[in-house]
């Protein structure tokens, strides 16, 4: 290999010449243990240095060939992302730090961990008995059991689709304490309803939005422990969630057949005649029936012979007190109305929450048509006598009621 010149970077000195044999002596000098003194090899002798006189240094001449080599410029590092160490030869560059080894997640370390089994089980308890009261226990059990019910399918629903489970537990609870706290319903003559049977309860309608019919579920089963089975108009069950939600909860389409099968079934079926024109009358009518229709509704009780129950609804006309109404856009959108309310759409949805009015629910005595004769539905004049009647009877309690009524809230 032919020889090189090898110039040692970062000292000062002349080039060397190597033979490929053995290394220069500028290569040795940088090789050398001491800094500044040359390495010798082992068959090489080391030259002789004059002894040191004092002011030898200053006084001292460059020889030629050192005067003919310029000093080397200090060289500064160029920026190369390695960090050298202070004082450190140029081009040193210190050891990595060894990198800790990968250690796993300590699981000890998470605040779950370490807690007692007992102290689970004790706030597992507390939890409990918040929910369902000190009788946890066994209402526990029942939930569970309601829960394994539903996942296996082994629950009933009728030919109408009513639900009682899901009724009783969840419709009527989410009711009870509107009624209870929010417009403390107070109820008389539960007793006029049957305790079992048929029998058709007919009410007065109020209220722009028909929670008077929802709060008459609620009030029914609490006073009586029967279900209310309502009639409700085919608009009802033209919506998507509130159809299958009516449906399960045990209305069905006010239509003769359905009410005249239920009521032959043992059913507690209840209408109201006035429809929409009950609920969409405007607030200076309020508690002015309206009319009852073609009395349908008494057709049905006189073929399957059950009693009529009147009831009458105090305090509903007031919870969206209706001051307008916009036809074209009902017409537009297919509804009877659209109610405008002092709150409602200036707050928006908050317009949508009902005033908190006293209600008062009156059961009147049952009217009997188990005494008419066979045929007695196909009479028309028989049939208007009896909705008459009916109508009569729910608008004097509904006065009589306005007359014991100090206040519209208390």
């Amino acid at each position: 290999m032919a020889d090189a010149d090898i110039i040692p970077i970062g000292t000062r000195g002349k080039p060397g010449r190597g033979t490929g044999k053995r290394p220069s002596a500028a290569a040795r000098d940088l090789a050398g243990k001491q800094p500044g003194k040359r390495a010798t090899q082992p068959d090489e002798q080391p030259d002789e240095q004059p002894a040191e006189q004092p002011g030898a240094e200053a006084d001292a001449v460059p020889t030629p060939d050192e005067a003919a080599v310029e000093p080397a410029a200090p060289r500064t590092a160029e920026p190369t992302g390695e960090q050298t160490v202070p004082g450190a030869p140029f081009g040193v560059v210190p050891e990595e730090p060894a990198r800790p080894a990968a250690t796993t997640r300590d699981r000890s370390a998470s605040p779950l961990v370490g807690i007692p089994t007992a102290d689970w089980l004790a706030a597992f308890q507390h939890a409990a008995r918040e929910l369902f009261g000190d009788a946890w226990e066994p209402q526990l059990a029942r939930f569970l059991a309601f829960l394994r019910r539903r996942v296996t399918g082994d629950y009933v629903v009728d030919e109408y689709g009513f639900d009682a489970e899901i009724t009783t537990r969840f419709f009527i609870a989410a009711l009870r304490p509107i009624a209870d706290k929010w417009f403390r319903i107070e109820v008389r003559g539960a007793e006029n309803i049957p305790s079992e049977g048929g029998a058709l309860v007919v009410s007065n309608h109020s209220g722009t939005i028909p929670v008077d019919g929802l709060m008459t579920l609620a009030a029914v089963y609490d006073h009586t422990g029967r279900h209310l089975r309502p009639l409700g108009a085919d608009l009802v069950f033209r919506i998507p969630v509130v159809g299958a939600m009516a449906r399960k909860g045990g209305a069905t389409l006010a239509c003769n057949e359905d009410a005249e099968r239920m009521l032959r079934d043992g059913e507690l079926v209840a209408v109201w005649p006035e429809g929409f024109k009950g609920i969409g009358k405007p607030f200076s009518e309020r508690y002015k029936l309206q009319r009852f229709g073609r009395g349908g509704f008494v057709s049905a009780a006189l073929r399957t012979g059950v009693p009529i129950v009147p009831l009458s609804v105090v305090g509903a006309e007031e919870i969206y007190p209706l001051v307008g109404n916009i036809p074209a856009l009902a017409r537009l959108l297919g509804v009877p109305y659209i109610p405008i309310t002092p709150f409602f759409p200036l707050l928006g949805p908050l317009g949508l929450v009902p005033l908190p009015s006293k209600w008062l629910l009156e059961f009147g005595e049952p009217v009997r048509t188990d005494e008419y004769e066979e045929g007695a539905a196909e009479d028309p004049m028989l049939v208007f006598n009896v909705t008459d009647q009916v109508r009569e009877s729910i608008q004097q309690t509904l006065y009589r009621l306005l007359m014991q009524r100090q206040s519209v809230f208390k």
